[in-house]
């Protein structure tokens, strides 16, 4: 069955038959990785995921990056989860006094796969659950005991980052950013309570600390990038995988962005409030004050490669991103995606024009070739370029 564009969104199931698991108890080793639960909230499910043996290249079950270096297609990384078991356990946010909560921490700061025992209570249900913000998950089964068989190896940025209970966590994630680490390891400790003053720490589930992970670097980020020079000229981007699709414009002028969402062929988006073919959200050089409704998860997750390449660029911009969900997205694989379709489109190079309306019609014509589409309607209601077409104050056009 194959989903493109809007119906990729939904939250599906899939089954695979080649998870062997004739016993409840089983030894592997965790990618390392580590999921926290939403529902029932504030008494959560942590689950530490696991192959049911030992694989010698355990960490690609739960690496992005790595599957858009290997150029994995979707049902190549959707087999990869489907290995993974996830084995659960109940606890409240706060409490950190759950037999397994020590060892799920200890297994989220690893860097490396780590070796474990695990016993379930009842046998994997072996089905993928798809949705559009966490990795894909499987075989759900409760744990009856998880034991560590080798110590796990944590990198010592990391060790003195979490054990620094006096650093809050936009600090302790920046810091670590700056260091190489990657938000999938990011969100992963700040979800299983690693970070922040310890009066604060408590367990948040896996698809709230993705998206907060994000914000909070593009936020860090852009203190420095709104003190960079304004960008010379304008500037546009086009790149992608896995079926998404970014043309991204940079204009001269200072920090602002517009992000553009729609599947193609055009057709009504549901998430858009007022019944257009995209969902859209923006923020001028003051920022958002509230979670941006239409594009969610995905806002953040683009935002943040191209505040990357304007912190690279030591520019800044008014940026206009349009996002285009073609029939090659056939599942939901997660909001990673869109992180690491953006950078794609930040590495493939520019076309650069001294003249705005010509990089517009460019890009009208790159829409219309590629997808057959016409985006006059975008350009013409666009915030960012009524801003930049008018130079009037910016803040007036995102009240």
């Amino acid at each position: 069955m194959q989903k493109s564009g809007y119906e990729q969104r939904e939250v599906i199931k899939f089954n695979f038959d080649n998870l062997d698991l004739n016993k409840n108890e089983f030894f592997g080793n965790s990618p390392p990785s580590v999921f926290v639960g939403r529902f029932g909230y504030p008494d959560v499910n942590v689950g530490v995921l696991s192959p049911v043996q030992t694989m010698k290249d355990a960490h690609l079950l739960d690496s992005p990056k790595d599957w858009i270096k290997l150029k994995l297609k979707d049902e190549e990384i959707l087999k990869l989860r489907s290995k993974l078991v996830n084995a659960r356990f109940k606890t409240r946010i706060k409490s950190f006094d759950h037999k397994f909560t020590d060892l799920s921490q200890e297994i989220g700061m690893a860097h490396k796969p780590v070796e474990i025992e695990v016993e379930l209570k009842n046998k994997p249900l072996n089905k993928l659950k798809l949705d559009k913000i966490g990795s894909p998950l499987s075989n759900n089964a409760n744990a009856k005991n998880i034991r560590l068989t080798e110590n796990p190896k944590i990198k010592t940025i990391v060790d003195k980052t979490v054990s620094d209970i006096d650093l809050k966590s936009t600090l302790g994630l920046k810091k670590l950013y700056d260091k190489g680490v990657n938000e999938n390891f990011l969100s992963k400790i700040l979800s299983i309570g690693l970070l922040g003053l310890k009066k604060n720490r408590k367990l948040v589930p896996t698809r709230w600390s993705i998206t907060a992970t994000d914000d909070t670097l593009g936020k860090e980020m852009l203190k420095d990038v709104k003190f960079n020079d304004i960008i010379d000229h304008t500037r546009v981007y086009f790149g992608g995988n896995l079926g998404n699709y970014y043309l991204v414009l940079f204009f001269p002028g200072v920090w602002s962005y517009e992000l553009f969402e729609m599947g193609v062929p055009f057709r009504e988006n549901p998430w858009s409030k007022s019944g257009k073919y995209y969902a859209t959200d923006c923020e001028s050089f003051d920022s958002r004050k509230k979670y941006a409704s239409e594009t969610a998860g995905g806002y953040y997750a683009c935002r943040i490669g191209i505040i990357e390449k304007l912190n690279e660029l030591k520019k800044q911009g008014s940026v206009l991103v349009l996002r285009f969900i073609t029939s090659e997205d056939k599942y939901p694989l997660g909001v990673w995606v869109c992180r690491e379709a953006t950078r794609t489109s930040m590495k493939s190079g520019f076309i650069e024009f001294e003249d705005k309306e010509l990089a517009i019609n460019y890009t009208k014509s790159l829409v219309k070739k590629k997808f057959g589409q016409d985006i006059s309607e975008i350009i013409n209601i666009s915030k960012v370029l009524n801003v930049v077409n008018t130079q009037k104050r910016i803040s007036e056009f995102f009240q």
